[in-house]
């Protein structure tokens, strides 16, 4: 994305700030809208164009017949004023939200959608921004990316619980379960569909010929480095990067959108998140406003049944749900919503399916039964792949809860071996400042990052058929002077010795410390002068104390 367009994206910010409307999920959402409205007009646009030349288009109904022309973008935008806004709100949104039989997409998005830009010559100077977009002539990439920009506003700050997972860490994630053409992917508590889209971005790139490659910071970061990307991967060779390509050899599209399944509470990010993916080009995708983890959230017996090949997630935390409300098929009896949202994942992984989902570390550690049986489940039924600790900083600003990762597959049959080992890998930088703030987000630390080693060892362990995990076996004492490890393993039967305990720190090997220099026998005399010295004073106060 060049920078006139990311001009053009902070003067409408810049201008519904200044209108009022100063929270970022809701002027992202107001911005949602508008765009779908232009690009609902474009798409008009397209299929009018078929109609005139015939041929198998020819035949496209139009979103907008003779009697209902006046709600297209291209019809109203010119108003202004109080009729501008008293239009777009009393009559395009209801009209939108109408579409149920022709567009239920559409009418879905649109339903209960509430035109927050009450000051029209704020709502005139955003439209005319928007209008001078021909989205049309977009790729996918440059679509994907405007609005990736605009999430960039939800990174200063947390609102209700809602916050965007960092990219370097949604990067690993999706690489570690490499998700394929034909597996379906779930996110049950999706947010902006940050999962989702790195997950599609992920493939997409696998069926390419020609693959671009990005740093983790953006481009706006390498453009102000002033070099190319060879350049600084030479300068730092731990500097995380992402690949996009077009998709090309996707075999079928429409299997492809058929397979992303997102849900959450929110309706508003749902929203957000369906535009999101709208905008990377994935127009079908199947997101609902539910609640995952409740019989009475809004899922459908479908819902309920439905198993996923490739799961991603960063629940919310710390939450719980009234025990009538939990939905009874989860394997545990926690109300604790951390637990429930495991428990929910390992309960719609299908065989063979993976999963890499960020946890609380008390997850991994915490005594209740609660958790010693979720872990056990864990350890027994599937095969936990790799648990992974993040730097106590990596959701700050937001929270300074340290967290882990747990990727784990569900084995292909019921009989299928199980893995005898569980391997630990511990993340010291993500290639951000554990400590430093800075404009609302962490400071960038390239040459740091242990993320390129982590995938390094994953891929190696991978290639292994997971036979012997990479490091060193679990509690290992090192002699003093060695290199702290990164990673490490033990067995199953230590772990359950253990009650399941999955905490780094209890199987983390430990480097000696050095030996004293000094002679022991010089030690004995010293402290038998100090005991003679100690026995000699009490021998005295004695004496005093007898007078």
């Amino acid at each position: 994305m060049n920078q006139q367009l990311r001009r053009k994206l902070d003067q409408i910010t810049d201008i519904l700030w200044a209108g009022g409307v100063t929270n970022p999920v809701t002027y992202i959402e107001q911005i949602s809208y508008l765009i779908f409205l232009k690009l609902l007009d474009e798409e008009e646009n397209d299929r009018e164009l078929r109609a005139r030349l015939g041929g198998s288009g020819g035949n496209a109904k139009l979103l907008f017949p003779a009697q209902s022309e006046r709600y297209r973008w291209s019809k109203w935008r010119f108003k202004s004023g109080p009729e501008l806004r008293d239009f777009i709100r009393d009559e395009v949104f209801p009209y939108m939200a109408s579409l149920a039989k022709d567009e239920p997409e559409v009418a879905d998005y649109f339903r209960d959608a509430v035109l927050e830009i009450v000051d029209p010559n704020v709502l005139k100077e955003v439209i005319d921004e928007l209008d001078s977009f021909e989205f049309r002539k977009l790729g996918p990439d440059v679509k994907g990316d405007i609005f990736e920009y605009l999430l960039t506003h939800l990174g200063s700050s947390s609102l209700n619980g809602q916050f965007r997972t960092p990219r370097q860490i949604r990067a690993f994630m999706v690489e570690m379960v490499d998700p394929d053409m034909g597996d379906s992917l779930f996110d049950p508590a999706c947010g902006t569909a940050g999962f989702l889209i790195d997950a599609v971005d992920y493939l997409l790139a696998k069926y390419s010929d020609h693959v671009s490659e990005y740093p983790i910071y953006g481009e706006d970061w390498l453009e102000k480095k002033g070099k190319s990307l060879a350049e600084l991967k030479t300068e730092m060779p731990r500097l995380q990067t992402y690949r996009k390509g077009a998709g090309e050899k996707i075999p079928n599209w429409d299997v492809l959108e058929a397979s992303v399944y997102g849900t959450d509470v929110s309706r508003q990010m749902v929203r957000i998140a369906m535009m999101n993916l709208v905008l990377h080009g994935i127009r079908h995708a199947q997101l609902k406003r539910a609640n995952s983890l409740s019989d009475m959230g809004g899922l459908s017996e479908d819902d309920l049944r439905r198993k996923y090949k490739v799961i991603l997630a960063n629940p919310p935390f710390a939450g719980q749900l009234p025990k009538d409300s939990i939905r009874s098929d989860l394997p545990t009896n926690s109300k604790k919503s951390e637990l429930l949202f495991l428990s929910l994942m390992m309960q719609h992984l299908a065989p063979g399916g993976r999963c890499a989902v960020v946890v609380p570390e008390g997850v991994l550690s915490t005594s209740t039964g609660a958790h010693e049986e979720l872990r056990k489940k864990l350890a027994n039924d599937f095969d936990l792949l790799a648990v992974i600790s993040l730097p106590a900083g990596a959701f700050k600003p937001y929270t300074g809860v340290k967290t882990a990762v747990l990727v784990f597959r569900k084995p292909a049959t019921e009989t299928a071996k199980r893995l005898d080992n569980v391997w630990f890998y511990e993340v010291r930088n993500d290639g951000y400042d554990p400590d430093k703030i800075s404009g609302g987000g962490r400071v960038e630390t390239p040459e740091k990052n242990d993320i390129l080693d982590l995938l390094a060892q994953w891929k190696a362990y991978k290639v292994a058929g997971f036979a012997r995990p990479p490091g060193i076996e679990a509690n290992t004492l090192l002699e003093h002077g060695s290199k702290e490890p990164s990673c490490w393993f033990t067995t199953k039967d230590r772990l359950a010795a253990a009650d399941y305990n999955l905490g780094p720190g209890q199987w983390k090997p430990r480097v000696a410390e050095k030996p004293s220099d000094e002679d022991p026998f010089e030690l004995v005399k010293e402290v038998r002068r100090d005991y003679l010295h100690i026995a000699v004073g009490l021998r005295n106060l004695s004496r005093e104390l007898a007078k």
